[in-house]
């Protein structure tokens, strides 16, 4: 902790932004496992931030599609909102800024490997924009997003996004008048950053597998993986 505090400068430099209550810069980096082994020290660990956080990357999100896709109906931007929020795009938005390895984990998540887990790294970033919405307004919060995000968000926009349990469920139902089912296999990791190990399976058939930090994550995944098992390659004809 004493390492973070150190660090300060160069992380609100990175950040571009200076923060007036830097208790709350330090609240960002807390994991919940660092929490419950120096509560003697810590009184509050990031989750509540990351929910804020949460809420508003989601409106920053969703505020941008409306503005820069006027053409595209709801469904669809839901969809590209979901895909621009979910935990793997903030895990690489967090990595790009260089924080990985200044999170404050347990002893226990770092024997883990938690350092690398997307999870952690996604909560870590939600965190922080929650914490510069609290300590500048969603002005700064803004600000801070798209000085740093707005190409990668741009470029993210030029490629199509695949909903696949949709194309999988088309599938499935114009062969076998049935959608698809899909099974929770199993779950790992500890119950504040739980992995989620799904199967996919048509006509009681299992035809692909996928993991993510959400059962829907998950499940988007194994589809991928269907279909990229049980449509014929390109190359095939």
């Amino acid at each position: 902790m004493v390492d973070l505090v150190k660090h300060y400068k160069e992380i609100e430099s990175k950040l571009s932004y200076t923060f007036k209550d830097k208790k709350l810069l330090t609240l960002a980096f807390i994991h919940r496992s660092f929490y419950n082994e120096n509560r003697q020290i810590v009184s509050e660990h990031n989750e509540r931030l990351e929910f804020l956080g949460d809420s508003v990357l989601g409106l920053l999100i969703s505020d941008y599609l409306y503005q820069n896709l006027p053409m595209q109906p709801e469904g669809e931007l839901s969809q590209i909102r979901a895909h621009l929020v979910e935990a793997g795009t903030c895990a690489r938005c967090l990595q790009k800024l260089g924080f990985a390895s200044d999170v404050l984990l347990g002893k226990g998540e770092k024997m883990n490997e938690g350092r690398g887990r997307d999870t952690i790294l996604a909560d870590l970033f939600e965190a922080l924009i929650g914490a510069i919405y609290l300590d500048g307004g969603m002005e700064e919060a803004r600000a801070f997003f798209w000085k740093h995000f707005e190409e990668d968000i741009q470029q993210v926009l030029k490629a199509p996004v695949h909903n696949w349990k949709a194309e999988l469920q088309d599938y499935s139902q114009k062969k076998y008048q049935k959608p698809p089912l899909y099974k929770v296999e199993k779950e790992t990791g500890p119950d504040h950053s739980k992995i989620f190990h799904v199967i996919a399976c048509l006509a009681d058939v299992e035809v692909g597998r996928g993991v993510g930090a959400s059962k829907k994550e998950a499940e988007q995944a194994a589809a991928e993986d269907a279909l990229n098992n049980i449509k014929p390659k390109k190359s095939d004809g």
